[in-house]
């Protein structure tokens, strides 16, 4: 039998109906796995153990909600009145809010319970946190949701709250085997989350499973939605000039992985970006930096002293950018957001790399975000699926994205994917 920790989100659900767990013996094995690993994993920032164990207790004694009883690792860019949240920044040492984030409170008002913190990239930038890889800690976890995507995969958590403003929960969640699932923008209400590119930022879900995801994604809006794989998807390999970068046996993964949905029932296209969707990749980066250096405007000014070099670097990339290029810029964006919402008229998903390969050796570089930038930008659900492994031995993931504001359809496609890719591997 699975120790409780190791089992999926669903999975701890019905064993706690049928009385065969508790979210006491749960959350109990989910911090001794903490207390076992986190030395060397340094997923988590901030744990009260006492803290976890009485809402658990609270959680038995009046079991309610889609959530009951699980424990939720969170961000640390997403705010907690318990807990130190800090943003992956000096500046915030021992910060500690008046209130939590709006989908902390809704964890708790559908039943959950927050085991901890977890790291993030410093304000989730480029500059990345101590967390490893659990698979391999010589490798990095990708970025910014390091810590969230590690303790899912060290079964430190079942579910972990992530965000995303360019690719930080698709990647992380490919380089460390698990589903990282980023819904529709706005879906998950961003009141508590430090922002940093306000027309952008995503909060998200990583889990071990589809069904993991769905389940928690629309749980935080007190829903019970159980995931139905479509058996005939509309698939579609996007491919576009960032394929350039991405190396060999990811390419062969995704072209393998389609075959393989082919022959599983799923129709197959294959289409190339325009060039104005290709176009607004750069600018992707640059509403990015435009909007960073806005929300991080009091730290720019009194504590710039504290910032990474790099952070600087990004910053930078928005001064000479004024106000009038950055409403030119909105305005190509939602132009582009109506004419990619004609692509999905006759297809239910695309298939596209989240990461150039599986990841990188070292933990001073997270990973290339590229392959996020447009799909954030197009606010469009995105889930990344674990498919196949690398050269090394380490996962590698693929997206599925869907179309704006057709996230259940999205995850029912991914979960085609999921059970396809477990059967062809």
């Amino acid at each position: 039998m699975k120790s409780p920790n190791q089992l999926s989100v669903w999975q701890a659900l019905h064993a706690m109906e049928e009385g065969r767990l508790t979210s006491e013996a749960l959350t109990r094995a989910c911090l001794e796995r903490i207390e076992e690993r986190n030395a060397q994993v340094q997923a988590f920032t901030a744990v009260d153990a006492e803290w976890a164990l009485e809402q658990a207790r609270a959680a038995d004694h009046n079991p309610v909600g889609p959530l009951r009883g699980i424990p939720f690792a969170v961000k640390d860019v997403l705010d907690t009145r318990h807990l130190v949240t800090a943003y992956g920044s000096p500046i915030y040492t021992g910060h500690r809010p008046q209130a939590d984030a709006a989908c902390v409170a809704r964890v708790k008002e559908y039943g959950g319970l927050i085991l901890g913190k977890v790291a993030t990239s410093e304000f989730a930038t480029q500059t990345p946190s101590q967390t490893r890889n659990p698979l391999n800690l010589a490798h990095t976890p990708g970025g910014s949701s390091s810590g969230s995507a590690a303790a899912v995969a060290d079964f430190m958590a079942p579910v972990a709250f992530g965000t995303q403003t360019t690719a930080s929960t698709v990647r992380p969640a490919s380089y460390c085997g698990i589903v990282g699932y980023k819904p529709t923008y706005g879906f998950v209400n961003v009141a508590g989350l430090k922002p940093l590119s306000p027309s952008q930022d995503t909060i998200s879900i990583l889990t071990r499973s589809v069904e993991d995801a769905a389940w928690c994604g629309f749980g935080v809006h007190g829903d019970r939605v159980r995931v139905e794989v479509i058996e005939r998807p509309r698939l579609a390999v996007c491919y576009s000039s960032q394929w350039d970068a991405v190396r060999p046996e990811m390419a062969q993964a995704i072209e393998d992985l389609a075959a393989a949905a082919e022959r599983a029932g799923a129709s197959l296209k294959r289409i190339r970006l325009s060039a104005e969707m290709e176009s607004l990749i750069e600018l992707q980066g640059q509403l990015f930096a435009f909007e960073a250096r806005q929300s991080l405007a009091d730290e720019r000014r009194h504590h710039a002293a504290q910032f990474s070099e790099r952070l600087k670097a990004r910053l930078a990339g928005g001064e000479n950018i004024d106000s009038k290029q950055y409403l030119s810029m909105r305005q190509r964006a939602l132009t582009a957001r109506h004419e990619m919402g004609e692509l999905f008229d006759h297809i239910d998903a695309l298939l596209y790399p989240p990461a150039q390969g599986e990841a990188d050796e070292g933990i001073a570089d997270s990973g290339s975000a590229q392959f996020g930038a447009l799909w954030s930008l197009m606010h469009v659900p995105c889930v990344s699926v674990p498919m196949a492994r690398g050269p090394r031995g380490l996962p590698m993931g693929v997206q599925v994205i869907g179309a704006y504001g057709d996230d259940l359809r999205t995850l029912q496609v991914a979960a085609f994917v999921e059970r396809t890719a477990s059967m062809f591997h």
